[in-house]
């Protein structure tokens, strides 16, 4: 199977059931890091495991395969020459997405992470809406299912020692033509009993955090909050949220 063929099927399973999609970032000293988004489709794989290994055409076979999105832009290289040069300048920004996933019948497993490296969170600005872009490579059909990633806002992050902030601004335009897109009452049932999880970790102690939710590791250095999927989609502004640090 090929890469954009089993990226867009891990995708497909990840809309069809029950998912836990979770983001994380570690900031280094330096503010470099990593950002990655894991998803566990794994629910999927308790009910219909052979049935989906059988479609992937791998004999039942377990898959286990990393590659870069840099890899699926070469197989499809024709069809981003004949994009805009605004949407390959946006598909650009994956091209150093590593893409690990893992799916077992027998395991009853579906696991897939996609992961970079940052040299400053603010380079990290939109990338899960940039994600979208991917729709366009294949003649508007969306390897993201149901849109992951463009739920109609503009995601930034910043950091400056001080304090970090996840900000995302909702396009109001975007809210109310979404709101009138006849498939949105079926995105709402495939990821109503979906969580979306940010976990963070800083190299410096969290004095406090703007989310009374927030849970902390023992050494006050990580977070995690988990929100609703459909928060995420529906109501993007419920997970902007500030951390402070120790001085």
């Amino acid at each position: 199977m090929k890469l954009y063929q089993l990226l867009s099927f891990s995708f497909l399973i990840a809309t069809l059931t029950s998912c836990t999609f979770t983001e994380n970032i570690t900031i280094n000293d330096n503010g470099s890091g990593k950002f990655s988004v894991d998803m566990d489709g794994s629910p999927i794989m308790e009910m219909a495991g052979d049935q989906i290994a059988g479609q992937m055409g791998e004999n039942k076979k377990d898959i286990d395969t990393t590659f870069t999105f840099k890899q699926v832009f070469e197989e499809k290289k024709d069809s981003i020459a004949k994009l805009s040069p605004e949407t390959q300048k946006e598909l650009k920004k994956l091209e150093n997405f590593v893409v690990s996933t893992k799916l077992s019948s027998e395991k009853k497993q579906f696991l897939m992470n996609m992961g970079t490296d940052f040299k400053n969170v603010n380079e990290l600005q939109d990338i899960l809406q940039t994600l979208g872009t991917l729709q366009k490579l294949e003649g508007g059909s969306n390897p993201m299912g149901s849109g992951f990633g463009d739920n109609g806002s503009k995601l930034s992050y910043t950091y400056d020692g001080k304090k970090f902030t996840r900000k995302a601004v909702v396009d109001m335009q975007k809210k109310a033509a979404k709101a009138k897109d006849t498939t949105a009452d079926m995105s709402k049932m495939m990821f109503a009993s979906s969580s979306y999880i940010v976990k963070y970790h800083f190299p410096k102690k969290i004095k406090k955090v703007s989310n009374p939710s927030a849970l902390f590791s023992d050494d006050r250095k990580s977070i995690i909050i988990q929100y609703s999927f459909t928060d995420y989609m529906e109501n993007p502004d419920k997970l902007n949220f500030d951390v402070e640090f120790e001085k």
